[in-house]
């Protein structure tokens, strides 16, 4: 893949969350370092996963890739748009031709809106129908884009499961035809038999309307069936960045290999006969995180070095990236 097909551009992303306590009331006392040098792109028709351990700052990186959350430091451009310093006309294409699909599908739709009123508003928003007739019919061509009949677009969404409100919610960021979309841990809520349903449909959406994935998710096996590459994030910081055969058949960072040691094989012998890592400690607190080399402290081949410098961002083979010392 070359520079030129990149769509989603992401450089020494930053986001901190004041904590303000005291007597004096606004007075910020410290910061949580969510998400503390993140850097990596996307390119056009790709689906980067982005795994790691539960307050790592994946969620957090995504809802400031879209400019939900307002960035402490870093860049963002999407189709040659920058995020944090569009204006006016260029807030509304970056709005349009990016979109997210949020984790829970019980809450985040409007239960006081019908299914019509929730896909219709980004086609109204943005302007992408005429008239009342066009709109309807729109809205009951992506109802049945995403697997579900075009006569339930008057329904309210307690009348519907987990899985199909999920596909609701695909549907409503499919309404402003966006061409990226961030996939926050769009399974992880939903039965295990409607999980697989959810991302085939995904990929089939992928496949026809050409779309751009990052995809959230604590599932490695399947952001190893879904994603082209993958990057790990702990503490804040991306920490192993690679194709997705690459990382999972040949992982270099000590986090990698102890996240990959626990997905569950389904082979019991070859399952019995591997080597599980398992973590000492706590992952550390995002307020104050350690010097050096982040993962140090849980890390059982860390020395000096680890704990006082920290890792360079290096390229160890061909665009497999990872931050560590003992690689």
């Amino acid at each position: 893949m070359t520079r030129e097909n990149i769509l989603v551009d992401v450089q020494g992303l930053k986001k901190h969350f004041a904590i303000k306590a005291g007597v004096v009331f606004n007075r910020q006392t410290s910061s949580v370092k969510a998400v503390d040098g993140v850097t990596f792109n996307i390119h056009q028709g790709e689906t980067l996963g982005l795994v790691g351990e539960s307050g790592c700052g994946k969620t957090t990186v995504g809802r400031t890739i879209l400019g939900l959350y307002k960035p402490t430091e870093g860049k963002v451009a999407i189709k040659d748009y920058d995020v944090f310093s569009a204006k006016g006309e260029k807030i509304s294409a970056i709005r349009r031709i990016a979109q997210m699909i949020f984790q829970d599908p019980f809450a985040s739709l409007n239960p006081r809106w019908t299914v019509n009123a929730i896909i219709s508003e980004p086609i109204r928003v943005h302007r992408l129908i005429k008239n009342e007739k066009e709109r309807v019919e729109r809205v009951c061509e992506l109802l049945n884009l995403v697997g579900l009949s075009g006569r339930l677009y008057n329904r309210f969404p307690h009348e519907f499961s987990g899985g199909q409100r999920q596909r609701i919610g695909i549907a409503r960021a499919l309404a402003s035809e966006p061409e990226f979309i961030v996939c926050d841990e769009p399974i992880s809520a939903l039965d295990v038999s409607i999980q697989a349903q959810v991302v085939n449909l995904l990929e089939d959406l992928q496949d026809q309307l050409s779309l751009t994935y990052l995809f959230i998710a604590h599932d490695l096996s399947m952001v190893r069936h879904i994603c082209n590459r993958v990057a790990v994030m702990y503490l804040g910081i991306v920490v192993e960045l690679a194709d997705s055969n690459e990382l999972y058949e040949k992982p270099f960072h000590p986090y990698t290999k102890a996240l990959l040691s626990a997905v569950p094989i389904p082979d019991p012998l070859k399952d019995r006969a591997r080597k599980r890592i398992i973590l000492s400690g706590d992952v550390p607190s995002p307020v104050n995180p350690p010097p050096g080399c982040r993962f140090h402290t849980r890390c059982s081949i860390s020395d000096e070095q680890c704990k006082n410098f920290i890792p360079e961002w290096r390229e160890i083979s061909a665009k497999h990236w990872v931050a560590c010392h003992k690689v």
